[in-house]
């Protein structure tokens, strides 16, 4: 049995992160059972401003809006295994640090800690102030990973895409997924 994933995308910069990462999972589709998507409004007019497209709706999955609270993953008993925050404003990692559910984004990270299941924060933001520092914290100590939109330059990377995908290939890593990626000593 393959996984159940949502992906969540916020209004901060970074779009090429989700976009990367929606890539990859579609060629990973046999190691996942249903994948979701949810973004924000500021998420789809900052893909629109940094991509110059709106592919994000073309993707073949479950899309929701951001306060359709009939979603799946809105309740723990829909079972979903991970979610992946790409890229995470500091507001909405503020909102989930302080228990806020009032959105379907950070009520889904809710239950996601709540019954222990993997949450992913790729956080897009510098420089860090103790605010965002110790919502990390909390979020970190709740159970939650933080995955900071922070590249590697090992592989070699050529094109804006490549330099994504050495954060994806980590996100897809910490998600559990088996993915061919650069890999240090090989």
């Amino acid at each position: 049995m393959g996984k159940k994933i949502v992906i969540a995308v916020t209004g901060a910069s970074g779009s090429v992160y989700a976009d990367v990462l929606l890539k990859k999972l579609m060629q990973l589709t046999e190691q996942w059972d249903e994948l979701s998507l949810v973004m924000t409004e500021n998420a789809k007019e900052v893909w629109k401003i940094e991509l110059d497209n709106d592919n994000y709706s073309h993707y073949e999955l479950r899309h929701f809006t951001q306060q359709d609270f009939n979603a799946p993953f809105a309740s723990g008993s829909g079972q979903y295994d991970t979610m992946i925050i790409i890229p995470c404003s500091m507001g909405t990692l503020g909102r989930i640090a302080a228990g806020i559910s009032n959105d379907l984004i950070s009520r889904a990270a809710d239950v996601v800690l709540k019954e222990r299941r993997k949450l992913i924060c790729v956080v897009r933001d510098t420089p860090y102030n103790l605010i965002h520092i110790r919502n990390m914290e909390t979020i970190t100590l709740a159970g939650g990973i933080i995955c900071p939109a922070t590249p590697s330059f090992y592989s070699k990377p050529t094109t804006i895409e490549e330099v994504a995908a050495t954060v994806v290939d980590r996100v897809i890593d910490l998600a559990g997924l088996k993915n061919v990626a650069y890999r240090w000593g090989k």
